[in-house]
């Protein structure tokens, strides 16, 4: 490398992408994440038990990894899977006592788990294409798997593989070194971002704002609301007598419970309104406009005005058309006179927006919907 050579920065970036694995694979899968969960009850008991005849803890990964050979194999589990597990304990004891130093409420690892993700590091795995090759134990047949999408990542990146269990599914965890890609920013112009649930980002810089709106997603949500209801209430008949707590129904109780909730998440209540006026200023506008715009000012992005930018990009976040509430979807089949049916509607036409009135127009009205010059901004 030459002298004058600089590295680019890197970040990384990890990407979570399910198995697609025939039961023979799926199980062996497993055993490795039930082995994980053995080595990491054995480390919790073993501690326990220094401590209980007055002996230090063993913490540091050296350590655990010399206390390891002593316990011998573990199940198909490669060593490299097993040094993660260890990692993974000491990563977690130090967390715990760095924060306790602090002053802060922090507890070290003591609650035995059945499956314990694994990882692998780079070198020790094989990708070839959508198929991947995980480390086994020596004298194993090869384990390879599919993943269900490609890689967004070139294989070049790739710095390691995780497996894990979610949901009653098998992931795939993949983490690369991406570089820091230069964007060439005005270092005088700040940009105010404020963070939303109805509108994800509010971005403004100068005379220029954008709105990402996720209606989208959260009609997605709620439109699963009452499903939701229903799956607690079928869930809850089978939930075991009090003082059961720990038998074998109570934990594929909590297990089907928490793969049905992983699967949809509740969203928080709707906030009411989306203008502010000011009393004070007479600032009017949208309210997440104007928050972003005072974070941009924060920062010397400049005062609050009396108005806020004159252009303003509408962007939805989420899949377009998005199906809404089923109640609105009955209120179009009893008053078929409206002109614009609601989004995701089964009458609509594919590819449509369901809007039916004549005067509908491909361009979109003034001030809403249009492409903003590029905003080369810093962004705070």
């Amino acid at each position: 490398m030459e002298s004058g050579a600089v590295d680019p920065r890197l970040v990384h970036r990890t990407a979570r992408i399910r198995l697609r694995v025939t039961r023979r694979q799926a199980d062996r899968c497993y055993g490795l994440l039930r082995s994980a969960g053995d080595l990491w009850a054995w480390l919790l008991d073993t501690n326990r038990e220094r401590l209980e005849q007055g002996a230090a803890p063993i913490v540091g990964y050296q350590a655990l990894c010399r206390e390891l050979t002593t316990r011998g194999p573990a199940g198909e589990l490669s060593v490299v899977g097993a040094r993660s597990v260890l990692g993974r304990y000491s990563d977690a004891w130090f967390q715990a006592a760095k924060r306790r130093r602090k002053g802060e409420p922090a507890g070290f690892p003591r609650r035995k788990r059945l499956l314990v993700p694994v990882r692998f590091h780079h070198q020790t795995f094989q990708l070839d294409g959508q198929r991947v090759r995980l480390p086994v134990a020596r004298g194993r047949p090869a384990l390879w798997v599919r993943i269900a999408r490609p890689i967004p990542y070139p294989a070049a990146q790739v710095r390691a593989v995780t497996l894990v269990a979610d949901g009653g599914q098998l992931w795939l965890a993949v983490t690369a070194a991406v570089p820091v890609h230069q964007h060439d920013l005005d270092p005088d112009r700040v940009a105010g971002v404020d963070l939303g649930i109805i509108h994800p980002y509010a971005v403004v810089a100068e005379q220029v704002g954008l709105l990402v709106s996720g209606r989208a997603i959260r009609a997605e949500s709620f439109l699963h609301l009452r499903d939701q209801q229903a799956r607690q209430a079928k869930t809850a008949r089978r939930a075991p007598r009090p003082g059961q707590r720990g038998s074998r129904r109570w934990r594929r109780y909590r297990a089907r419970l928490r793969r049905v909730e992983a699967r949809h998440r509740r969203r928080v209540p709707k906030p009411s309104g989306r203008r502010f006026r000011c009393p004070a200023c007479s600032l009017h506008g949208h309210r997440d406009l104007v928050g972003a715009a005072n974070i941009a000012a924060t920062l010397g992005g400049g005062a609050i005005s009396a108005t806020l930018p004159t252009l303003v990009e509408h962007r939805r976040a989420g899949i377009v058309p998005a199906r809404r509430d089923r109640r609105r979807h009955l209120h179009d089949q009893r008053r078929r006179q409206r002109s614009c049916l609601a989004s995701g509607h089964p009458d609509g036409h594919k590819g449509s927006s369901g809007c039916r009135s004549s005067h509908a127009t491909a361009h979109p009205a003034s001030g809403e919907d249009q492409a903003a010059r590029p905003n080369r901004a810093n962004v705070a």
